[in-house]
């Protein structure tokens, strides 16, 4: 029997003016993870993996600040997420708006 791992997903969320660190904004495991994950690439978040930090991640509450510990490699995770949206909208940039007819419906999905 092959068992396939429980996929387990953490979604942040900070804000600079408001917030002292990021936050959790969703978190869960199995389909709850699958789901936050297909939301984010809908939604164009960049998608980072590392296990390690989802376990301790997972282990906080919602809206919960990530505690100082964790401050060095969410920062890199962030860095990867706004290099990511600075290299899309530098793409756009260069392509032009996306063409609404060539994007899937919600139906066809």
């Amino acid at each position: 029997m092959i068992l396939e791992k429980l996929k387990k997903a953490v979604a942040l969320k900070y804000d600079r003016d408001k917030d002292h660190a990021p936050r959790v904004t969703a978190k869960g495991r199995g389909r709850v993870a699958e789901r936050i994950i297909e939301l984010a690439r809908e939604g164009g978040v960049p998608l980072s993996e590392d296990p390690d930090l989802v376990t301790a991640l997972i282990q906080l509450d919602f809206d919960e600040e990530i505690p100082p510990d964790l401050y060095k490699a969410v920062a890199e995770v962030l860095a990867f997420a706004y290099r990511m949206n600075r290299r899309m909208k530098d793409m756009a940039e260069v392509m032009g708006p996306p063409d609404p007819a060539s994007r899937p419906s919600r139906s066809s999905r």
